[in-house]
């Protein structure tokens, strides 16, 4: 078993020296991560600049880009295997819901899925990293499941675990995306020159935390997996715009 390690908070980060210690003796590690915190960077690629690959002491290999980089470089050119898992996390942070689309943590494990390999996102629901043991130690649980008993077809996970003890975890909970309601309105400040800057607001109110939901697992003190899926296609507007296809009219 290879298994690919990577994250979005970057290599130095807690979370991912808690991941790569719990999954020790599960399979042959690699770490491919960003060189500095790349929070919210969804799914880009760097395109407009070449990237480097350095070596940690540590071991660790991490790159001057996004975490999608991190895990395209890895399996288009840095490696020369192919691994049998894509890890991401555990991030300082939930991902959760409609953050899922910005999160940096669901992107590397999106990149290997893409790449048709099975891929699975951690997130610890809290910042500060308080109860990380007990994440490690649920992370290292889901994944001996998936090497046990490997889910069919084209997988990628995402895993919210709250930030409790080990022992106050109530159960694993399968779940759909909930919803939050629009963010708040961007903070506005200035420059010492008097130039008007922006910073993106807070995150909008929780308005879908169902019990089939991640918001709701993570109220109950339930670790919360959800499957996901990248086809964007919304196929309830097929059908009405059935007309617009067809020859285009030319005006004359």
């Amino acid at each position: 078993m290879r298994i690919l390690v990577s994250n979005d908070d970057g290599y130095n980060a807690a979370g991912i020296e808690a991941l790569v210690g719990a999954l020790q003796g599960l399979g042959d590690l690699t770490i491919v991560a960003p060189e500095t915190n790349c929070s919210g960077s969804s799914n880009s690629l760097t395109l407009n600049r070449p990237l480097s690959v350095r070596q940690a002491s540590n071991g660790y290999y991490y790159v001057n880009g996004t975490p999608s980089d991190c895990v395209h470089i890895a399996l288009t050119g840095l490696l020369d295997f192919r691994p049998d898992l894509v890890v991401s996390g555990i991030n300082n942070g939930a991902n959760m819901g409609d953050d899922t689309l910005y999160s940096g943590t669901v992107a590397a494990a999106t990149e290997g899925y893409l790449f048709g390999i099975p891929a699975i996102a951690f997130s610890l629901v809290k910042k500060g990293w308080e109860h990380l043991d007990a994440a490690a130690r649920i992370a290292r649980q889901l994944v001996q499941r998936q090497i046990a008993s490997p889910l069919a077809g084209n997988v990628l996970l995402n895993v919210n675990i709250p930030s409790v003890p080990y022992e106050a975890i109530q159960e694993v909970r399968v779940t759909r995306l909930g919803k939050r309601h629009p963010s708040e309105p961007v903070v506005k400040s200035s420059t010492p020159y008097g130039e008007p800057v922006y910073w993106i607001g807070p995150v909008g109110r929780v308005s879908d935390s169902a019990p089939d939901t991640d918001f709701g697992a993570i109220e109950q003190h339930a670790v919360s997996v959800t499957p996901l899926r990248l086809d964007l296609t919304n196929y309830e507007q097929l059908p009405p715009i059935k007309d617009w296809a067809g020859p285009l009219c030319v005006s004359r």
